[in-house]
């Protein structure tokens, strides 16, 4: 932990500091900095941890298929003190025909037993937790996804943050470098009568701000280094040029239908509903019967001294039918309350689908501007870098003022940051296009990664403490269960065969 905490002290150090060259094993290109989020990042590892745990719920909801056993051991001990002198009627007449005598009595007992139960058959309250924890399961990892989306697109903002704060800083460093040589001009002219006082002033007015863009725009890159060693876990080096995205889509409507298909939180969605709707069968449940088989055998012995417990054996099996009468209305409230959550989980999917409409709609116009706006940056870049450098020849033979130089030396600057910060918002808006569509995980941006399977887990603990007879019973559990409720519509079949096509609806309910 100790050496963990160094590192990433040292991280934050070198993020904050602008001169030092960077460490050659860092990470210097996007692929790097994703692969490195990808296996490092806290909150990515988190969330895979929590699938983990959920994973368990199946386990658990398969428990209910097997046997419980449960062992008992107990001991007594009974002292009774009695008092001798009083009557007692024998042959209840009403004449006393003896008398009591005192004294002291005790009794010891040992008992020991081993006792097994069997569900045979719960009106499906088994099988239907089962189908409940397995679309949560479902759901988590769809969730999961969007974690790492949403990481994904963390670790392009920084890396496009940095690359833009650098570029940045180039022209604050050249502008000041530009004006410094401009001042020296302004004061060799000033000496030979040329130019006045006050155009010595505004040059060194116009340096003095170009300083303090310059200090501005060295704290704007240690926020976005620090920014960057936070998501990625190092500071970053230095950076290559920004890589094409892969898998972008060049129509609206392709993007809608690969989100609709694609996008974890309306899956989630999906999922969430298939969980709910088992609930509802599951509450409906209640009402039915259930069937336990049940034996056990034990023994017990009236000696502390012996412990002989095969004095006494006893060996019970048998099966017990339980059939609920009357709850006082609790299965109704439960059925109401499973198909009200039900119903909400059902609209959780539309506001899903309009969630994702806003988001695909938004960072596709997005796109569209700031692609329109780099062209338009190009062109003012090129268009100020011709200007300029007219006016400074123009001056030089006494066309121009030395105002006019200045301020065309703004302008192209300024051309200039706005081209840098274009660049960082087209690649931002595109990276946001595809965490909308459910395109942006790591193995999709870098096919090499070798991808995190979270079905790994479920496969190893699944059958964990499984005995041969489970598919057995769970067949048998699922014989007359309530049925999940049927589907609404028919607009999400496209959907439900990419859920293996087992998705239902619920029925809104008034």
């Amino acid at each position: 932990m100790f050496k963990r905490s160094r590192a990433l002290a040292t991280a934050a150090v070198v993020a904050l500091t602008m001169g030092a060259a960077p460490a050659s094993a860092w990470a210097d290109t996007l692929q790097e900095a994703i692969a490195l989020a990808y296996r490092t990042n806290p909150t990515l590892l988190a969330q895979r941890a929590n699938q983990r745990a959920l994973d368990e719920t199946i386990v658990q909801a398969r428990s209910g298929l097997r046997p419980t056993i449960t062992g008992s051991a107990g001991a007594t001990y009974a002292r009774t003190d009695s008092q001798g002198g009083q009557a007692i009627d024998l042959d209840g007449d009403g004449v006393p025909d003896t008398v009591s005598p005192g004294g002291v009595s005790e009794s010891e007992s040992l008992n020991a037993g081993v006792s097994l139960g069997q569900n045979i058959w719960t009106g499906g309250r088994t099988s239907l937790g089962i189908s409940a924890a397995e679309a949560n399961v479902r759901a988590g990892r769809e969730n999961l996804r969007a974690v790492e989306q949403s990481v994904m697109a963390s670790v392009i903002q920084a890396y496009a943050d940095v690359v833009r704060d650098v570029e940045i800083l180039r022209i604050r460093q050249d502008n000041i470098t530009v004006l410094n040589r401009q001042l020296d001009e302004s004061n060799a002219r000033f000496e030979v009568g040329e130019i006045t006082r006050t155009d010595v002033a505004q040059s060194e007015a116009r340096l003095a701000q170009s300083q303090a863009d310059l200090a501005n725009a060295q704290a704007q890159l240690s926020t976005s280094r620090a920014a960057y060693a936070a998501v990625v876990g190092q500071a970053p080096a230095d950076m290559e040029a920004l890589p094409v995205l892969p898998g972008l889509p060049t129509d609206f409507d392709d993007a809608m239908a690969v989100g609709l298909a694609e996008n974890p939180q309306v899956l989630a969605a999906l999922y969430n509903q298939r969980a709910a709707e088992a609930q509802v069968a599951l509450a409906r449940a209640e009402y039915l019967p259930s069937v336990r088989a049940t034996a056990s055998y034990g023994g017990s012995s009236s000696d502390f001294g012996s412990i002989d417990l095969a004095e006494r054996t006893q060996f019970q099996a048998g099966a017990t039918l339980s059939v609920p009468l009357f709850t006082g209305g609790l299965n109704r409230s439960r059925v109401a309350q499973a198909l009200e959550q039900a119903n909400a989980a059902q609209i959780g999917v539309e506001g899903q689908r309009r969630t994702l409409l806003q988001s695909i709609s938004s960072a596709f116009a997005q796109t569209v501007s700031a692609r329109s706006t780099l062209q338009a940056g190009n062109e003012a870049v090129r268009a100020a870098s011709v200007a300029a450098e007219g006016v400074r020849q123009e001056a030089q033979v006494g066309l121009r003022t030395t105002l006019d130089v200045l301020n065309q030396e703004l302008e192209l600057r300024a051309a200039q940051v706005t081209l840098a910060a274009a660049r960082r918002n087209e690649y931002v808006a595109q990276a946001q296009l595809l965490a909308a569509m459910g395109r942006l995980g790591g193995p999709n941006l870098d096919p090499t990664i070798e991808a995190y399977d979270a079905e790994a887990n479920l496969r190893r603990v699944r059958n964990r403490g499984a005995l041969p007879w489970d598919g057995v019973i769970e067949a048998i559990d699922r014989i007359a269960a309530p049925p999940v409720l049927p589907a609404n519509d028919a607009e999400d079949a496209p959907i439900d065969r990419q859920l293996k096509g087992d998705v239902v609806r619920t029925a809104p309910q008034n």
